[in-house]
């Protein structure tokens, strides 16, 4: 089965759609079966109004560098087109999301989660595998080895470049155990390697002393539940 996601990224001209913020700039990278296909798509868009003092300090794009850009209404067939039937990946989708049905609101279009097939947090994701921690993309660089280095001002499209290298390496689980995911076909394609991706795995054999340890287990259960424990029937009624 063919994947596809789009790692997705704004930049506004400040935090409230509600009050006339609009998107200045919008960065995707494709994902096909979890590795970067080399498709992206990189706007910067005409807001046709100043940003905040605030958010002029994290992204640095000026109303006159964006004078001459499209306006939204330009390209946003270009960016539903690119999203349709894939599943979205964006670091605190709300906000971004948010920015973007506002958008497409202006221009009586649907919302933006039904243009695509799903949208995931990210930020939510790294919440639930790293409770009680910062989960800023910045930190998550740090946490999962990404080198964020050359990333002076925010960037849509660096940033989206950047989340999707977080987001391979934190979701990346026990396939480590088994493959590389750095080298060799993408999982789903047809040169795939087959059973457990071509590799051998090592089988431990119980020693005696483990093997009576786990009889003695399984006698001890039969007492307590005055019945033979399924493991040793062979059968799960």
């Amino acid at each position: 089965m063919i994947v596809r996601q789009i790692v997705l990224d704004t930049e506004t001209t400040g935090l409230n759609p509600r009050s006339g913020d609009r998107i200045i700039e919008i960065g995707c990278i494709e994902l096909v079966n979890r590795r970067r296909t080399g498709r992206t798509l990189h706007r910067y868009i005409n807001p046709e109004r100043d940003s905040e003092p605030g958010a002029l300090a994290v992204h640095g794009l000026t109303k006159e560098f964006l004078a001459d850009k499209p306006k939204f209404a330009e390209v946003a067939a270009e960016i539903l087109e690119f999203v349709a039937d894939a599943e979205v990946l964006i670091h605190n989708a709300a906000f971004d999301v948010a920015f973007l049905d506002a958008e497409l609101t202006r221009l009586d279009l649907a919302r933006f989660g039904e243009a695509c097939r799903a949208v995931v947090d990210t930020l939510a994701l790294a919440k639930e595998l790293n409770p009680g921690k910062r989960n800023s993309l910045d930190v998550l660089c740090e946490r999962y080895g990404v080198s964020n280095a050359h990333r002076t001002l925010h960037g849509a499209l660096l940033d989206a470049e950047l989340l999707a290298e977080v987001y391979l390496a934190m979701t990346r689980g026990q396939d480590s155990l088994v493959i590389d995911m750095d080298s060799g076909p993408a999982i789903g394609s047809d040169t795939a390697p087959q059973a457990v991706f071509g590799k051998d795995l090592l089988v431990l054999v119980a020693e005696a002393d483990e093997l009576a340890a786990h009889e003695a287990l399984l006698d001890a259960l039969a007492r307590e539940t005055k019945s033979p424990p399924v493991w040793r029937s062979g059968t799960s009624e």
